[in-house]
């Protein structure tokens, strides 16, 4: 069965994640971007909340997860994976990117974004 989509793109926030000390201690901007999938034929049949992946609690899980600081990227994308799919039974696939937004590489770069997918 081919599954449907929720994406939740460009959810900024300034966080404190770094393997340098500057960075925990300064914070920076990040922007995460995240696709779930799952059934959603019920909730468009019955127009219900109930009934479907609540974008609202996805956005909570995000917030939550980039306010603990971690030394890698990887880390938090996992930490946030892992509580979709404990918290939300009907997400069966997922794919969240992290982006560290003017990362301090020495040179003018925009952003470096790392990705997971994880399912079911």
């Amino acid at each position: 069965m081919k599954l449907d989509y929720i994406s939740l793109e460009n959810i900024r926030c300034y966080s404190h994640h770094g393997c340098l000390p500057q960075e925990t201690k300064i914070g920076s901007d990040y922007r995460v971007d995240l696709e779930v999938e799952a059934d959603l034929s019920i909730s468009a049949k019955s127009d219900l909340l109930k009934d479907t992946v609540d974008y609202v609690h996805l956005n909570k899980i995000v917030k939550e997860e980039m306010d603990i600081p971690s030394k890698l990227l990887e880390h938090v994308a996992n930490r946030i994976s892992n509580r979709i799919l404990d918290e939300l039974p009907s997400v069966q696939k997922l794919h969240v990117q992290v982006a560290k937004i003017n990362p301090p590489l020495g040179g003018d770069v925009q952003s470096v974004k790392i990705g997971l997918r994880k399912s079911r």
